[in-house]
């Protein structure tokens, strides 16, 4: 099905022109509307409105110097989301900075996710990562490089893999607008389409590469435009609007479930606030931008959705903020107390069987003091 693209262009193809189901007044153009549960929906709302206060609380922090770094998802929250509950248990997520949130949608749990945030004794990384680069086998999903692009041609082997296993495994690969400059973008596109692998790609188009906009990204008329060199089916899909993205993402998860090759799919957004906690947004982008972005706050969208269909109140939502911020800081007085990872952890999961050298290097380790700042690590 080729869908149905927004009014003002309807003769455009679906890399071209933009596929929404929201309407202002936060009706659901039948048309196009998925038909998701009142179940479904609700959860989604849930899960965007404790990404936005986690991320909020996970800045205050990072501020107060309790954590090192951290990148925010604020005005981005839909497409991780809605691309989570789109897909099934077994299938493989290939993340950029801003889906990690995945993971927590697909049910891996809230403490074990911030400790990996603080890189303590708590986190199943053993602190072996730098914070916002969260991952897990419970959940398959991996980690991704701050170096962008490289998840690209993985998230495509990994669908190869599955294809020549005869798997029923879709993966997803995530890339921003700027990582479509890199040559793993290209790669992973070329091979996607010539073996017709169960992967879809998804680019987060927020409009800014850290300080780079999209405008000096690409001469192209969309991202989503440039599928067509590489015989990739593609769609360009409003990337604030869950029910739009559950539904694009699903019939593309969908196809390649079914042996029908790869989808593209750009997913047009903004990221409201900074790259990361290391980026100043104001040093080269107007303010008046970011304000009319705000207005498609796809938080917002969803809840006018969730009123106008009379399953969301202001008392009901009040309820559920207050609920959610004591879960996140609950979580985070578990986490935060924890020790550093143990030193003897360095050694784990490097060989299967530790050699003689290392054990050597081991035993060196445990009779060296532990500095002060490490507290009593040592066996």
């Amino acid at each position: 099905m080729v869908p149905r693209m927004e009014p003002r262009d309807p003769a455009s193809p679906s890399d071209l022109g933009l596929y929404r189901v929201l309407r202002d007044d936060g009706s659901a153009d039948p048309a196009t509307d998925p038909g998701m549960s009142a179940e479904l929906l609700l959860r989604a709302y849930r899960e965007m409105k404790r990404l936005r206060l986690l991320d909020a609380r996970m800045i205050l922090l990072q501020r107060q110097g309790r954590v090192g770094f951290y990148g925010a998802c604020t005005g981005q929250e839909a497409t991780p989301i809605a691309a989570a509950l789109a897909i099934e248990p077994n299938d493989w997520v290939f993340q950029a900075l801003r889906e990690s949130v995945m993971m927590l949608v697909r049910g891996f749990p809230l403490t074990t996710y911030l400790a990996q945030i603080y890189g303590n004794a708590g986190d199943i990384l053993k602190g072996r990562q730098m914070p916002s680069h969260m991952s897990g086998r419970q959940v398959n999903q991996v980690s991704w490089s701050s170096c962008l692009g490289p998840q690209l041609p993985q998230a495509v082997g990994a669908a190869w893999a599955a294809k020549l296993k005869g798997d029923r495994v879709v993966t997803l690969g995530f890339v921003g607008d700027g990582a479509t400059s890199e040559p793993d973008f290209h790669a992973a596109m070329t091979f996607a389409g010539v073996y017709r692998v169960p992967c879809v790609i998804i680019c987060q188009n927020n409009h800014w590469a850290i300080s780079v906009p999209s405008s000096r990204q690409t001469a192209s008329a969309t991202f989503a435009v440039k599928g067509r060199a590489y015989g990739v089916p593609s769609v360009r899909v409003d990337g604030n609007d869950v029910l739009a993205l559950y539904r694009i993402i699903s019939e593309a998860v969908a196809r390649a479930r079914a042996g029908r090759g790869p989808t593209f799919i750009e997913a047009l957004t903004y990221r409201i606030g900074a790259h990361s906690t290391s980026d100043d947004p104001t040093r080269y982008r107007a303010q008046e931008e970011v304000e009319l972005w705000m207005e498609r706050d796809p938080q917002a969208r969803l809840r006018r959705h969730l009123v106008h269909r009379n399953l969301l109140d202001d008392a009901t939502d009040a309820a559920l903020e207050q609920e959610l911020n004591a879960e996140i800081a609950a979580a985070v007085a578990a986490i935060e107390g924890l020790p550093p990872p143990d030193r003897d952890s360095i050694f784990d999961d490097v060989y299967k069987e530790l050699p003689w050298n290392l054990a050597e290097q081991r035993e060196e380790l445990r009779r060296t003091p532990p500095a002060p700042s490490q507290g009593g690590g040592a066996h």
